[in-house]
């Protein structure tokens, strides 16, 4: 398409940028990528669109806007085939905190996600705080991760401060009915928002749950801030989730959670 050099979709590529190119573009020289599309604008030069590998952004999708980046024919080189780094084959892991601020220990998962999206970030991973936003989790869930971990405060009588791992009774969803007819975006229901997810059409490849038993979930007119026992736990489940996240992109799956109907 470009004389004697010819891109495709998928094709593995090494940015190489013109040196009086942008500098946003100059800071991704060296790196590896995917070409996404060859695209032409409407003077007829012609552009690779690539999605870099390690970008922690990839997980949401090539589309997304901030995820592509463009560069001239010449400013790419194809890589060999059979040298694409491990990264192309790393899973896809959406880390999912929930759960209401005001509501004293309801405020866990949104805790434990911010604190994550202090840590480095991980190639394949995404972690985000949806709070009660059931909606955007729903099409987060849509996007069809291949492992999904919902972080939640969730009362099971044990102990407060207690972390568990649960593996939730995805069948459950067909019972009754698929869907609800009603739908609050404004609340967080794990089954809900699983259920409406599903009917967008997510697979729920393999959903977990890491639980947290909540001391107080705040007096009816609202309380901020965790109970120092839950949030002492806060660390302890950030630690569970890191090690959940390399055995998930390891394919060794947890097979000692517990079968829980959410």
């Amino acid at each position: 398409m470009t004389g004697e050099r010819r891109f495709r979709t998928g094709d593995r590529v090494r940015l190489r940028p013109n040196p009086r190119g942008d500098v946003f573009d100059l800071a991704l020289a060296g790196r590896t990528a995917t070409v996404s599309s060859v695209e032409q604008d409407l003077e007829g030069r012609l552009y690779v669109a690539v999605q870099v590998d390690d970008d922690p952004g990839a997980a949401i999708g090539p589309r997304r806007p901030g995820h592509r980046f463009f560069f001239a024919p010449d400013e790419v080189e194809l890589v060999a085939a059979g040298s694409s780094p491990a990264t192309s084959a790393v899973r896809t892991i959406l880390v999912a905190g929930i759960g209401n601020i005001f509501l004293g220990d309801d405020g866990f998962g949104v805790e434990v996600a911010q604190r994550l999206t202090r840590r480095p970030a991980l190639p394949g991973v995404r972690v985000a705080d949806y709070g009660i936003r059931g909606f955007d989790l729903a099409y987060a869930l849509a996007e069809d991760p291949d492992s999904t971990i919902l972080v939640d405060a969730c009362p099971r009588g044990e102990l407060p401060g207690t972390v568990y791992l649960v593996e939730p009774d995805l069948d459950s969803l067909t019972e009754g009915d698929p869907e609800p007819t009603m739908f609050d975006a404004h609340t967080m229901n794990p089954l809900s928002v699983l259920r409406l997810a599903r009917s967008l059409g997510a697979p729920l490849r393999q959903v977990l749950l890491v639980g947290c038993e909540p001391a107080t979930l705040g007096p009816a007119e609202g309380h901020m801030g965790l109970s120092p026992v839950v949030d002492v736990a806060v660390n302890r489940a950030v630690a569970l989730i890191e090690s959940l996240i390399a055995r998930l992109q390891t394919d060794d799956a947890p097979s000692h959670s517990t079968p829980m109907s959410l």
